[in-house]
């Protein structure tokens, strides 16, 4: 049962990151009930430290010799370092708490520090999406999502950025005490206990535009007519190659296929009329080129783990039956 929490405190500090852990697991809310953790803040130099924004410090009263004691050590996000900059007595720590046992958790770009400390290498992980590629270029061992809001490996917890602390946080409490603590924790923040989807719902077009022009008057063109079914051989035809060579040199200038391309455009096209229109869920299927709302509801949850009524509540507080 989790009793311990200690969080491990660099400068630099995210305060919003640190303040989801904090608010989860460092509140005595014994008020209702629920359990009360002996938390403490941590690190590698106890006393002043800067928060991320500058405009702040936070006191940190103990040092690492804490974590020793704690079931789980929480590592919020900060600035991320090169590998040789991390505290080498903290990433020991975190090793050893590791082996003996006990679980750790990052929130954003805390995930660099457990990739410092080889804890990444050969699990399953995540952090925000902004810094993903940069986190499985420096730990090329760790196997990165970019796409899910927390990885829960087991003894090893990785969450996104900002927000998906919490659900990760809740996750832990919900495996360590049951839906009940977890929900009323969650009502207490006034958060949902669980959330739909992924991280791929937040990301800005997340496929990289050719800068070559052998292909670029085409993707201009299937941007321009999504709604109109459309075929390899049609776009061979207006890059005037064989299906062959156009199917080859798209994948090369893109890094999809042509069929992927025009999906992920059709669900970015979708994302934006579910925000920023009242369509019907059939007449945004029909102008992103779905055709109808059961096509567009299947395709949208295999590209980003959530419906399009889930999307549109998330992002507009509204209502559809999708």
């Amino acid at each position: 049962m989790l009793k311990n929490v200690a969080v491990a405190v660099a400068d630099e500090v995210a305060p919003f990151e640190l303040g989801v852990i904090c608010e989860v697991f460092g509140l005595d809310r014994s008020d209702q009930g629920l359990p009360v953790y002996d938390f403490a803040l941590c690190a590698a130099q106890p006393g002043p430290l800067n928060a991320r924004s500058g405009t702040f410090g936070i006191s940190v009263p103990y040092g690492l010799d804490r974590l020793e004691s704690a079931d789980l050590i929480a590592v919020p996000a900060e600035r991320p370092r090169e590998p040789q900059e991390y505290s080498e007595p903290l990433l020991d720590a975190l090793r050893r708490a590791v082996d003996r046992g006990a679980r750790v958790l990052s929130v954003c770009t805390g995930a660099f520090t457990l990739g410092a400390a080889g804890l990444l290498d050969g699990r399953p992980c995540t952090t925000h999406w902004m810094h993903a590629p940069e986190l499985a270029r420096r730990y090329p061992r760790a196997l990165v999502d970019p796409d899910v809001l927390y990885v829960d490996d087991g003894q090893v917890v990785t969450s996104a950025g900002t927000a998906a602390g919490i659900d990760a946080c809740l996750h832990i409490v919900r495996q360590e005490h049951g839906p009940e603590v977890a929900n009323t924790i969650a009502r207490r923040m006034v958060v949902p206990p669980h959330r739909d989807g992924g991280q791929a719902q937040y990301i800005e077009r997340p496929l990289p535009r050719t800068a070559c022009d052998t292909v670029g008057d085409v993707l201009a063109w299937m941007e321009r007519h999504l709604d109109a079914e459309i075929t390899v051989e049609q776009l061979a035809d207006r890059a005037h190659m064989s299906p062959r060579t156009f199917a080859r040199r798209f994948l090369q200038e893109t890094g999809t296929t042509p069929y992927r391309w025009l999906l992920r455009q059709r669900v970015l096209l979708a994302q934006e009329l579910l925000e920023a229109t009242d369509d019907t869920m059939d007449a945004i299927a029909g102008r992103s080129g779905f055709g109808n709302a059961a096509a567009l509801r299947h395709h949208f949850l295999r590209t980003l783990g959530t419906t399009p009524n889930a999307f549109r509540r998330t992002f507009r507080g509204t209502t559809e039956a999708a």
